[in-house]
């Protein structure tokens, strides 16, 4: 019972020594990518840098005992920094004391979201937030957050907030005050990530791009000369503290706090089942949401900012040979041990190559093949995609979201509302009946148009139904007979129902009479509740178009 809750439970009792090598060599992989990582992105959050490894300690611990992904690894993201930091900016001053208290508060609003979806099993909820929705919105997202570190790249002041097409604007027209030191440290520090990770994959290129900017700032001077470091990062633990709390604030923060649990909650899922379908055990969506929530909410009282699962580092935990959450705690007892005696060797990293860190990661959240392939397959979901993928890059972070959310529950209503239909004709040699328009050599029945909808029934599609039937009879005048096949069918509301009934009576008052074959359990039931089975019983009980046709 007890594993149910904390799914840990199983994993532990079977744990052994082969199990603790692979957590072992997948634990350390993971700290050593993890910590100028989550330096970078507490940065790309508005944040102190140490906040970064703040987020990758508790949070990291409560998530592997409660997850039911045994590879995921949890932290700080990228674009969960860039939504606190557009959430939080409009209300303090990124890197103040007000905008730390509101980030920490944030993360347990964000917690307290996803720990009661777990809770209440609305996991299902996530649902509405399409896969053409995530894309676009993702791909928008890893552009804005590239941009937004050509400050730290280039060496200039830039604004921190407006559009990308304001903030490529003011580069340009400051491309003559770039620090030339601080351009080569982060350009060359891009260079060294790309080759490592195509070359030599098994070494974390962050670790040597930390190692390298900062010995080449120490030995020549180079902060002297103008280059922005790190500098000091404050050694020990977070204290354990309440994030402070008004009905202002949270209000201010709700919407925000809804768009990190729900995409934090999508980014890793969809992660966690990748890595579970090669294991061969399942994700409990709900109970992902238990674990991401708990982490969240425990973190926001030391001194961690919102966290979910990230894409490189699950991969690469898993590839190291992660098998167990024990991975995940091994990272975490890691950058503990980094907080308590290690911090000081942060001081001469540059923020350039921060800013490199956080470009190269976000690269391969651009997903230009899905939208090709949208297109291809299905246009209008393509034009979900641009559409989320525009809005973002061109507004902002939670209007671009919310426009792909409206457009593709848009979409859906649109479809629905115009459900595919199809006059049958019957094809004697398979003997089957299908859509006259694609087997045009299928048979027709004198004076009987056989019809086939392929929707549930609602208010809002009841009058196309009514509209085709009328079209179809103005063009086969002498019709005396219509079979309605409802093998597609499998709801109705009652406003259908009605609409439809009245139909029937209107089509018997012109001498045609309608007859339904095909009609399923469900629909038989709500059809009897409305009296059906007394004025229609003989037309509606055809199991079959052939047995209504004879």
């Amino acid at each position: 019972m007890l594993s149910k809750y904390v799914p840990s439970v199983d994993w532990l009792k079977r744990y052994n020594g082969m199990d603790f090598k692979g957590d072992l060599i997948a634990g350390l992989i993971v700290a050593i990518m993890l910590i100028p990582q989550g330096m970078a992105y507490a940065m790309l959050a508005g944040l102190p840098p140490v906040m970064g490894l703040y987020a990758s300690t508790i949070p990291l611990i409560i998530y592997a005992l409660l997850g039911s992904s045994r590879q995921l690894a949890v932290g700080p993201v990228a674009m969960v920094s860039l939504l606190v930091y557009s959430g939080v900016s409009t209300l303090a001053e990124p890197g103040s004391d007000q905008f730390i208290s509101y980030a920490l508060l944030l993360a347990l609003m964000v917690g307290v979201i996803q720990l009661a979806m777990g809770l209440f099993k609305l996991g299902f909820l996530v649902n509405f937030l399409s896969h053409a929705v995530i894309s676009g919105f993702t791909s928008a997202a890893a552009i804005i957050i590239a941009l937004s570190q050509l400050s730290g790249l280039l060496g200039i002041e830039l604004p921190s907030k407006g559009n990308v097409l304001e903030l490529l604007t003011e580069a340009v027209v400051n491309l003559n005050a770039v620090h030339i030191q601080t351009v080569a440290l982060g350009i060359g520090s891009i260079i060294i990530l790309i080759l490592f990770k195509k070359y030599v994959p098994k070494i974390p290129g962050p670790l040597v791009v930390v190692v390298a900017t900062s010995l080449a700032v120490y030995l020549f001077n180079l902060e002297n000369e103008g280059v922005a470091i790190v500098g000091g990062v404050p050694s020990g633990l977070p204290s354990l503290t309440l994030p402070s709390m008004s009905w202002d604030s949270i209000s201010a923060l709700l919407p925000i706090a809804l768009t990190i649990a729900f995409v934090g909650f999508m980014e890793s899922v969809a992660v966690a089942k990748k890595l579970a379908a090669k294991e061969g055990y399942k994700i409990n969506s709900n109970q992902e949401l238990n674990g991401l929530g708990a982490a969240n909410i425990v973190g926001s009282f030391f001194s961690a900012f919102p966290v979910t699962g990230g894409f490189s580092r699950s991969a690469v935990n898993y590839q190291s040979g992660a098998r167990t959450g024990m991975a995940t705690i091994i990272t975490a007892v890691m950058i503990i041990l980094t907080l308590l005696f290690f911090t000081e060797w942060f001081y001469y990293l540059p923020q350039a190559a921060l800013a490199a860190i956080i470009i190269v990661a976000v690269y391969g959240l651009i997903d230009v093949k899905e939208a090709v392939h949208l297109f291809k397959v299905k246009r209008i979901d393509g034009w979900t995609l641009a559409v989320t993928f525009f809005a973002t890059l061109l507004t902002s972070i939670e209007t671009g979201i919310l426009t792909g959310i409206v457009f593709s529950l848009v979409v859906f209503i649109w479809r629905s509302a115009y459900p595919h239909v199809a006059e049958l004709g019957y094809l004697e040699q398979e003997g089957v009946y299908r859509n006259i328009e694609r087997f045009p050599e299928a048979k027709t029945f004198p004076n009987t148009i056989i019809f086939r909808i392929d929707e549930a029934l609602y208010f809002a599609n009841i009058a196309f139904l009514e509209n085709k039937l009328e079209k179809l009879l103005d063009k086969k005048p002498d019709t005396n007979r219509i079979i309605l096949d409802f093998s597609a069918v499998n709801d109705m509301d009652a406003v259908a129902i009605d609409e439809l009934d009245e139909l029937i009576q209107e089509y018997d008052d012109y001498g045609v009479e309608v007859n339904i074959a095909n009609m399923k359990g469900p629909v038989k039931d709500l059809v009897k509740k409305a009296g059906w089975y007394d004025k229609y019983e003989d037309r509606i009980q055809y199991l079959s178009i052939n047995q209504c046709v004879k």
